[in-house]
């Protein structure tokens, strides 16, 4: 038998809404909940609601997990992935495989294979980065990347990235090695059937420490292309962790973000929307952000105090305080035991607003599944912890 990974993994969650005033605390145990009244919000108001809280949460989680794919890996305690690292030959080690070069024998390049599985059967992420120096403190990469489903070999999307990193110094391999403090811009792009999907930048400062914990700084604009055929419109989103950032190196080689992630969501008719690129930043706090969103119409903001763990890109373990989020909205997520990280029942969350539930989603350990409006069961699917169409 095939044999699966099985973390720990602990969601839990304490919102409150922003339209009462009042404050709530809710663990990972399932609240019940109402369904929306027939004289409530329209459909295509639960829709956006929905989606827009689903993307304020799923933000700060691709934009960590995206970072830490371009950081040099812990050595400490640093579990298969690491211990892979260092033979660079695509060898199975506890379900990752690393080469440098690539596969392809690209020059200046290294690949992640990232398996559901131990055995390294069953394919969930292939990274390919090719790197060139820019000087001896900066260099340039070009990324891509293949995201699966599990028993699937067909990509379910892909995502190619251009980053510059610099102030930084390199590991042998070209990453940037967190400890020493970098700089970090990208632009990219997720293509599902070769269509673009979501367009997006992010910066990251993550200031030098002796410690094992990086204070950080971020900012990071993104929309969807294509928008929502059945709401005749697109959605975008801008945000970032100005300040007060923290990324901790943990005794097994899992890292931790804590931070409070904060921004706006907007709608607007397809093609309206554009991501907006100024000065590079290189200090925190960050006053104006590098990277904002053009065009649409504000549905309001939110304010996500997020801790995360990640395990070579899966999530381990996550909890969120005091949200705020847009439209009096509140969340609850929790986890399956009974479930494999593969499944797409592995994290559920439930979206409500006013007391009544408008949607409920669920996701894989990598946040691939789908988001359902209540009041209609219309179904949109969530790639990357972003909903996409």
């Amino acid at each position: 038998m095939r044999q699966y990974f099985l973390f720990p993994v602990l969601v839990s969650v304490l919102l409150c809404g922003c339209g009462g005033g009042g404050g709530g605390s809710m663990t990972s145990t399932p609240v019940p909940v109402s369904t929306a009244p027939s004289g409530g919000s329209s459909t295509q108001s639960q829709s956006e609601s929905a989606i827009a809280t689903s993307n304020a949460f799923g933000a700060p989680l691709e934009q960590f997990s995206s970072f830490d794919d371009s950081i040099s890996p812990p050595t400490q305690g640093g579990g298969p992935l690491a211990r892979t690292r260092l033979l660079g030959n695509g060898t199975c080690l506890g379900g990752f495989e690393f080469f440098s070069p690539d596969s392809a024998g690209d020059p200046h390049s290294t690949e992640v294979k990232n398996f559901y599985d131990f055995a390294c059967t069953d394919l969930a992420r292939d990274i390919v980065r090719i790197y060139s120096a820019n000087g001896s403190s900066a260099e340039s990469v070009q990324f891509s990347e293949e995201l699966f489903s599990p028993e699937n070999a067909t990509p379910i999307a892909a995502r190619t990235a251009s980053r510059s990193i610099s102030n930084a110094t390199f590991d042998a391999f070209g990453f940037p090695i967190a400890a020493d403090g970098f700089d970090e811009t990208a632009t990219a792009s997720l293509a599902i059937s070769g269509t673009t999907t979501i367009q997006s930048g992010a910066e990251l400062v993550a200031l030098a420490t002796a410690s094992g914990t990086n204070d950080f700084c971020s900012d990071g604009a993104a929309f969807n292309t294509p928008g929502f055929p059945a709401l005749n419109e697109t959605f975008g989103w801008q945000g970032g962790v100005l300040s007060g950032g923290s990324r901790t190196v943990n005794s097994d080689g899992s890292i931790t973000w804590t931070a409070v992630h904060t921004g706006s969501v907007s709608k607007g008719p397809v093609g309206s929307f554009s991501v907006q690129s100024g000065t590079e930043n290189t200090a925190c706090p960050i006053t104006t952000p590098m990277f904002t969103l053009a065009g649409g119409t504000s549905l309001g903001s939110y304010s996500v105090p997020v801790v995360v763990t990640f395990q070579h890109g899966m999530i381990q373990s996550l909890s969120i305080q005091n949200a705020t989020l847009i439209n009096g909205t509140t969340l609850t997520v929790s986890t399956n035991s009974a479930q494999q990280p593969t499944s797409n029942q592995f994290i559920t969350g439930t979206i409500s607003q006013n007391g009544a539930q408008i949607a409920t989603f669920s996701v894989d350990a990598f946040g691939d599944g789908s988001l359902t409006i209540t009041a209609s069961g219309k179904q949109f699917a969530i790639i990357d912890f972003y909903v996409v169409h």
